[in-house]
């Protein structure tokens, strides 16, 4: 593990791994001292987030440092520098009532946004005076309150005996400890309590999107939800679970509408539609209509439908002057003779000429 301006990575390994040991195994004998490693390593994670949200305050960043700050007093409770790091988080709310004020806008949503800062710096002033009330940050607290016209709260003498015990288990580095540590990697742990419990579950942490947006809608007059992701628990009554409702249908009506079983009228027929110009199909089949004695009509007569006994029938035009009949009208309906076939044949070959090539 590196000091807190290096890299962090084998730091936040180790809380990691402490955590497990420590909540996986509680009756482990290396309980106490790995609560005692856990406590050191938070020490150097906390001030590598404190440095890092002073350097925010300090170029005037305060949406990020105040998200930054927060993380380490919520995180790291313990941590050496709580006190100056929730003074510096009420300073950079002040900052932003600053500037604030120095813009020009709209008076009713500039005094709601000032009215949002003010409530952030007095809660950490206020968490100072009643959390580390021996720290030495404690005086400018409550003067910061004053100043800002809220109520100074008094600690508690729980609070101040928590607070004593760990100030008085912290140790000192001295000067040539001091000296030593600029040539050294690992990191100065002195500062770190000895008694308390370590954070074994981050709480859940401010950005500093957040801070901007919760500070727009405080100018805008709505309410910012605590978690966009937060589950909804519904409580159901005591006693027995009603019965299981039958899946909805879609042919069932819906109770919550009301049906109307009037039956709509037919539109009335459009004058001007346009109709299709389409001549009626003789070959339609039509059905048979009764007519007015109530006795159905027969079938209407097909065109290619061969009547009985028309086969026997002989027209009158194919009948000549003697009363006999045509040779054509005989050929019709007598089978023709093998010697009329092969005279045509013969005919038809002697039509043809050969057809000689140039």
């Amino acid at each position: 593990m590196e000091k807190p301006d290096r890299d962090y990575t084998h730091a936040r390994r180790a809380e990691d791994e402490y955590r497990q040991l420590i909540m996986q195994f509680p009756d482990s004998k290396l309980l106490p001292e790995a609560k005692q490693r856990l406590l050191e390593v938070q020490e150097v994670l906390a001030e590598r987030e404190f440095r890092v949200g002073r350097f925010y305050y300090l170029r005037e960043s305060y949406p990020a440092a105040i998200a930054r700050l927060r993380s380490v007093v919520d995180r790291y409770p313990l941590y050496s520098q709580a006190d100056e790091a929730l003074y510096l988080l009420g300073q950079a709310y002040e900052g932003e009532i600053a500037m604030v004020r120095s813009r020009k806008g709209n008076e009713v949503a500039k005094a709601r946004m000032i009215q949002e800062f003010t409530n952030g710096a007095a809660e950490s002033y206020s968490r100072i005076v009643t959390r580390y009330p021996l720290m030495n940050r404690m005086e400018d607290a409550k003067a910061r309150l004053e100043a800002l016209h809220q109520p100074v709260p008094k600690p508690t003498k729980t609070a101040v005996a928590q607070n004593k015990a760990e100030e008085d288990s912290r140790r000192e580095t001295g000067m040539f400890g001091k000296v030593m540590r600029n040539f050294q990697k690992h990191p100065d742990v002195a500062q770190a309590t000895k008694v308390g419990d370590p954070t074994l579950v981050d709480p859940q942490m401010v950005s500093a999107t957040e801070v901007v947006q919760k500070a727009a809608n405080a100018m805008r007059g709505t309410s910012t939800p605590a978690d966009n992701n937060a589950v909804s628990i519904e409580t159901v009554g005591k006693g027995a679970p009603p019965a299981n409702q039958a899946a909805p249908r879609s042919d069932t009506a819906n109770p919550e509408r009301p049906v109307d079983n009037s039956a709509a009228p037919p539109p009335a027929p459009d004058p001007n539609e346009l109709k299709p110009n389409v001549a009626p199909d003789p070959n339609e089949l039509k059905p048979n209509v009764a007519d007015e004695s109530g006795q159905a009509l027969p079938p209407p007569q097909q065109v290619n439908e061969l009547a009985p006994g028309a086969n026997q029938a002989i027209p009158d035009a194919a009948k000549t002057g003697d009363g006999k009949t045509s040779d054509t009208a005989s050929s019709a309906n007598e089978p023709a003779d093998d010697a009329a076939v092969s005279s045509s044949k013969r005919k038809k070959k002697k039509g043809l000429r050969k057809i000689v090539p140039f």
